[in-house]
């Protein structure tokens, strides 16, 4: 048998496997987003030169779009063959709205390809000191290279490595280098009342993460019931910390009283209030807060470390000062590789990791940590891919900043170049995948698109702002014919509409769009009302809550 004739049977095997798996998905389907209807072209197929507007697709995504939540609102979508790039459905390509958390996209593959899969940020000990037996004479020099995953005990482990090349007081002081990045901690246009709210920390090239989602610059503080009534809350911090200052103003209450518990930093400070009552026996109250000025909180945890393995510092750290040239590496710690980075990064839309990448490609490319050079950087990157980057605007890496603006189209276009790329798979496996139940595969997706041809199936980032919101990715069709969708929707009014974003995925996932059989999925009107929780916000910012 001819090599070409066994290529075709294994073309022929792997599509018969695809639609076994799309019939079981498809069994299912009418239980979640209401199958209302399946349009197919006379005949089995759209009518030859059938251009975006006929392609069976619009009567479906359009009577989809045309949900109440988005009257007044703005959508732009693109739909795509993966493989020929050809455009199977439009509507308002062209406009520019907030991507939200969307932008990750640009920022993510620029990384991938800019820094490369391989990348590891390191964090460094050094000193120009001289050694006399266990006393080092002089400074110790933390040079922060940017790592957003350093974990107090990393810090531990730097202190460790002190201890074991015998060194047991050092004269001067911990000197904290973070001059790989610019001043500048906050990205342009960032919501003010968002400042002590984890996802929306401050961006220092030395930074400590209190848990291993790898939430860079925050404390996580838990305030339990006293034992009686008068008492006042209990409180931990963690990592335990004396650069956060904790104020308790809250009191314990009598059992069955409402839970009024809040914890909040006081701005341009590092100052946790803890404030309201919390009944008897009633829950932990447990929040992400970030720390002003995350210089001085890694600095504070590497001497705190360095104390706990009985190396003796005479000096307070100092922060903010260069390495001097020619110091001697005393210890050195290295993250995980980019292509793993890039899981906790995406399937939790970590926005810190995505200003820190933007920081860091800055640096990496033209020798500035800032993100006037990381975009920079970006914006050449996207050209390079044929994104049209003129078209769009790009202010931050994460897309916090309602200044950003994308079309579809160019997100489209950006999914499509992408897959040829060496390190594609990698990035392809960090976007969140619908349904898929566990937290570190189904991210911001986990729970969505459930018992529809869509779950196990799409994969996608999420996007949420106020009045923004987004979801782009790939999803394979009944046939197995893989497809890419970009969907941006703005400036609704409603709570959410993500089961609009689903029903057009889903919809895509449950027809065969090459023979233009198009089965049809409705969101149901309103069907997030009732949550409580602000359906404005990425489900993995609602921390405690889990998606």
């Amino acid at each position: 048998m001819s090599l070409n004739r066994r290529g075709h049977l294994r073309r022929d095997r792997l599509r018969r496997d695809r639609l076994r798996r799309s019939a079981l998905r498809a069994r299912t389907w009418p239980l979640a987003l209401g199958l209302v209807a399946a349009l197919t072209w006379s005949g089995g197929s759209a009518p030859a030169g059938a251009g975006p507007s006929d392609t069976g697709l619009k009567g479906a995504i359009d009577t989809i779009l045309a949900d109440p939540r988005m009257d007044g609102g703005a959508a732009s979508v693109v739909v795509a063959d993966a493989t020929t790039g050809e455009r199977l459905y439009e509507r308002d390509a062209g406009d520019r709205l907030m991507p939200a958390s969307n932008t990750k996209l640009a920022t993510s593959a620029a990384a991938m390809a800019l820094l490369g899969p391989d990348y590891r940020f390191r964090t460094d000990v050094l000193s120009t000191g001289r050694r006399h037996g266990p006393v080092l004479h002089g400074d110790l020099y933390l040079r922060g290279g940017g790592d957003p995953t350093a974990l107090a005990s990393d810090y531990g482990r730097l202190a460790a490595q002190l201890r074991e090349s015998g060194i047991r007081r050092v004269t001067g002081r911990v000197v904290a280098d973070d001059t790989r990045f610019d001043t500048r901690r906050l990205g342009r246009s960032w919501a003010a009342d968002d400042e002590s709210s984890y996802y929306s920390a401050q961006i220092s090239p030395l930074t400590v993460a209190p848990d291993t989602d790898y939430d860079s610059g925050t404390v996580v503080v838990e305030a339990s019931p006293g034992a009686a009534p008068g008492d006042r809350p209990k409180v931990k911090v963690s990592p335990p910390t004396d650069y956060v200052r904790v104020d308790v103003r809250g009191s314990t209450v009598p059992a069955g009283q409402t839970d009024t518990l809040a914890v909040e930093r006081e701005h341009g400070t590092n100052t946790v209030v803890v404030s309201g009552d919390v009944p008897v026996g009633g829950s932990t109250t447990k929040e992400w807060v970030t720390v002003w000025e995350p210089t001085g909180y890694a600095a504070a945890v590497f001497a705190d470390a360095l104390a706990e393995q009985g190396v003796h510092v005479a000096k307070a750290p100092r922060l903010g000062l260069p390495t001097p040239p020619g110091a001697r590496l005393l210890a050195t710690h290295g993250s995980m590789p980019l292509r793993e980075l890039m899981l906790p990064f995406m399937k939790l839309s970590n926005n810190m990791h995505a200003e820190t990448l933007t920081k860091t490609i800055g640096y990496e490319t033209s020798g500035h940590g800032t993100w006037g050079a990381g975009l920079s950087a970006i914006d050449g990157y996207l050209r390079k891919e044929g994104v049209e980057a003129a078209k769009l605007r790009q202010v931050d890496g994460s897309g916090l900043s309602r200044m950003n603006v994308f079309p579809a189209d160019q997100i489209a276009r950006l999914l499509l170049a992408v897959r040829d790329a060496p390190w594609y798979a990698d990035w392809h496996a960090s976007l969140p995948v619908a349904c898929a139940p566990d937290r570190a595969v189904g991210g911001t997706l986990r729970t969505r698109m459930c018992r529809t041809p869509a779950a196990l199936n799409a994969r996608a980032k999420t996007g949420s702002l106020t009045g923004a919101s987004a979801l782009s990715g790939y999803v394979e069709d009944a046939a197995g014919r893989e497809l890419v969708f970009g969907i941006v929707l703005n400036n609704y009014l409603a709570s959410s509409v993500k089961s609009i974003e689903d029903a057009i995925v889903v919809t895509l996932a449950g027809s065969d769009t090459a023979r233009g059989t198009i089965a049809a999925a409705v969101a149901p009107g309103h069907r997030n009302a009732h949550r409580t929780a602000p359906a404005d916000l990425e489900c993995t910012w609602r921390k405690p809550d889990v998606c």
